[in-house]
């Protein structure tokens, strides 16, 4: 699936698709991105510099990551050669019969998670990913249900023997403490009418330094974080209140109804009510 191109974020999947490659310092993503579909992304070999909405992580060898659809992300290969697999799914991939066996699915599925796979079970992960891109290879009428399979079998493999996030080192969850307050300053504060010169002081830096600082380490500016930020709480109320458009724009913290349209429909593809009318 070399062509297969995750950066937009209105374009659904049909299929599992599953991808391999070998990245170094030379490899720059075009910028961060989201999509509307879930991602596990596992590195097999090296170490690279993960940015996760709010959190920077220095992800390791065995580390396996689940990003959930609209999640914004971006990576950096920092620390020589990586080789990486990229899984992308449905959550209607997982069956019903799987999902209840998570424990707080709900919150499973709804959050990124972390998981260190021990270095005994690496080889039987990597094993599953070989096969799985085995089937991409032949891809003939039973690929797509055997990688649903596959994909099934992995996530419960996962959740049985992977070491979460919350009991990793204190090290693995962030490198870069500035970019880290700074954005957990931006999603707490979103709502409000921030300044560049507000969120630099809170993460102790010039504005223009964060400014510098913040595009280098996630790969979007400032104000697109922020705007991706407010965006996404918009996107929440849109399906769960019957607030007016307007009224939703202002309280997340959009100067107008307007110019929330206009940024929604390029981060949705579609307009606000468009996009609460196919979600209910």
């Amino acid at each position: 699936m070399k062509d297969f191109s995750v950066s937009a974020p209105d374009r659904q999947i049909d299929r599992i698709y599953v991808d391999a490659e070998q990245r170094d310092g030379s490899y720059k993503m075009p910028s961060n991105h989201c999509h509307p579909y879930f991602e596990i992304y596992y590195l097999e070999s090296g170490s690279c510099r993960f940015f996760i909405r709010d959190r920077m992580l220095d992800v390791h060898s065995g580390d396996l990551l689940l990003i959930p659809p609209q999640t914004l992300h971006y990576t950096r290969y920092l620390f020589g050669p990586c080789r990486r697999v990229d899984l992308f799914f449905r959550k209607t991939d997982l069956g019903a019969d799987v999902i209840p066996v998570f424990p707080e699915q709900d919150r499973f599925f709804r959050h990124w998670q972390l998981m260190q796979i021990p270095d005994f079970f690496r080889d039987t992960v990597s094993a599953l990913f070989s096969r799985m891109l085995g089937e991409v290879t032949l891809n003939d009428s039973r690929t797509q249900p055997l990688l649903r399979c596959r994909l099934q079998e992995l996530l419960l493999l996962c959740s049985r023997i992977g070491l979460s996030s919350e009991i990793l080192p204190p090290d693995i969850h962030t490198t870069d403490r500035s970019i880290v307050l700074a954005a957990e300053y931006m999603r707490e504060n979103f709502r409000e009418p921030l300044r560049t010169e507000d969120i630099a002081a809170s993460a102790g830096l010039s504005p223009d330094y964060l400014t510098k600082k913040f595009r280098q380490a996630t790969g979007t500016g400032v104000h697109e974080y922020l705007r991706f930020l407010r965006l996404q709480q918009a996107a929440l109320e849109l399906v769960e209140t019957r607030d007016s458009v307007t009224d939703i724009a202002l309280r997340c913290g959009f100067s107008g109804g307007n110019y929330f349209k206009d940024c929604f429909r390029a981060q949705y593809g579609c307009s606000p009510r468009e996009y609460r009318a196919g979600q209910r």
